[in-house]
């Protein structure tokens, strides 16, 4: 079979691109411009394309599937020359549900900590030697690629995005997955540029939910308002199954789970993670795993890159750097840090970076989101505002949406690292927080430099 990714550069696609080929099909693939991770990793599996560009003349009946990525146009010229042609055109989702409609399908969605609870079932079932399929948000330890697909695997583990399936397509991605065992873990308004009102935004969770396969399950987070709602008006046949924190202290500075009168060490920490981990547990129970067995693989789970990530420690400070950017997250992952640390300061840097966050009618959501670190920065590039096309913000309207004292707003990344590099890191502690890198800072090398 051979299939054609347009716009083959993107993370996401180029790892299906990577799966696919793995398995066997022939994989060629397009693009105007391919930049490294993705770039690398093509060509490593001779997948890069000779040229950057579209070519419409490359494109006939002798292909059998077109993938066309979120990055492509509705009038990219490969693509209307397929549509010319009758070829089939599938989403990235689609594609992925196509290859994967014949097994067990365990998708985890929610507005904040899918990566990490897909990562914490993905672990769990490499440790007891499970065979699965699966697609996940970020580089999970252990794993190569975000993708795995195979012809022999039984369970499919996905990452549910709530986002826009293609240029052509614009149903969110985790509607086309079609759960026998789906997991939310909460609802946080995002992607205003998509779903511009709350009720749009739930209203894509209520799909999802009423997209479970007869007889199948629902596991969701207990203590949010929107899904005790839509838990509560799920068909007759899905099995409804809630869940919060699991029983946790922190001991000698490790947080340990009590389980049945055992104890079990962690390698991460925080409210949100156990919560998590919780989630994960009763999923893998779904598909068969005894509590005792989860708990003891999840042991040595370390976390998904950029999911409150050591990048530099020693007995005094550390370094974290994690992807959370809405408010929720951006609260509950400063929580997690002094909640574990309480006897050092938190320095916490936020980067604004995402559409719905450099948004001024969004903002406003940020409110007393970083009251709980002892000092809070916020940076923001004013030319990302403009590529993306809104209105300019100034520092002092984002200081006044975050509301507390604590926080001070930068626009320029060389004047956040200068303050940055005065600090004495004598117990403290320091948090970046972004889906981007604060306008090109080498999060490794920096650290080296600070501690």
């Amino acid at each position: 079979m051979h299939i054609h990714f347009i716009a083959i550069g993107g993370a996401a696609m180029h790892n299906l691109a990577i799966a696919l080929h793995l398995k066997g099909y022939q994989v060629t693939g397009s693009d105007d411009e391919i930049f490294d991770p993705s770039k690398s990793r093509l060509q490593k599996h001779g997948l890069l394309p000779g040229e950057f560009g579209w070519f419409p003349d490359k494109i006939s009946k002798e292909i059998d599937v077109i993938i066309l990525g979120m990055h492509a146009r509705k009038d990219n010229p490969e693509l209307l020359k397929a549509q010319e042609l009758g070829l089939k055109v599938y989403s990235y989702p689609e594609y992925l549900y196509e290859q994967c409609k014949d097994k067990k399908r365990v998708v985890i969605g929610g507005s904040h900590g899918k990566t990490t609870i897909t990562s914490m079932i993905m672990h769990v079932l490499k440790e007891l030697n499970y065979k699965f399929d699966y697609m996940v948000g970020a580089q999970i330890e252990g794993f190569d690629t975000m993708v795995s697909l195979s012809h022999d695997a039984d369970i499919a583990i996905f990452e549910g995005d709530e986002y826009l399936s293609s240029p052509i397509d614009l149903r969110p991605k985790f509607h086309w997955y079609k759960p026998d065992v789906a997991l939310l873990t909460g609802i946080a308004w995002d992607h205003i540029n998509v779903f511009p009102t709350w009720e749009n935004y739930v209203e894509q969770f209520k799909i999802f939910a009423d997209s479970i396969e007869k007889d199948g399950s629902l596991v969701w987070f207990l203590l949010d308002e929107e899904l005790q709602k839509i838990a509560g008006s799920v068909r007759a046949d899905i099995k409804s199954l809630a869940y919060d924190e699991i029983l946790w202290d922190i001991d000698k500075g490790k947080t340990t789970i009590k389980f049945n009168g055992k104890s079990y060490p962690l390698s991460i920490f925080g409210s949100h993670n156990l919560q998590n981990l919780n989630g994960a547990r009763i999923v893998c129970a779904e598909i068969g795993i005894p509590d005792e067995k989860f708990l003891e693989a999840i042991s040595t789970f370390k976390g998904a890159a950029k999911r409150l990530q050591t990048l530099k420690e020693n007995d005094q400070s550390t370094i974290f750097l994690d992807f959370a950017h809405s408010p929720s997250k951006l609260e509950a992952t400063i929580n997690a840090v002094k909640q574990q640390f309480p006897d050092r300061e938190l320095i916490a840097c936020m980067e604004l970076h995402t559409f719905s966050s450099l948004n001024k009618e969004f903002l406003p959501q940020y409110k007393n989101t970083m009251q709980n670190a002892d000092v809070g920065f916020v940076y923001y590039n004013p030319q990302v505002v403009a590529h993306k096309k809104l209105p300019q913000i100034e520092k002092h309207e984002v200081a006044h949406a975050f509301a507390t004292k604590n926080v001070k707003v930068f626009s320029e990344t060389e004047e956040l690292q200068s303050e940055l590099k005065k600090i004495s890191w004598n117990k403290k502690n320091l948090l970046f927080m972004s889906s981007g890198n604060f306008s090109g800072i080498d999060f490794k090398l920096f650290s080296d430099q600070l501690i």
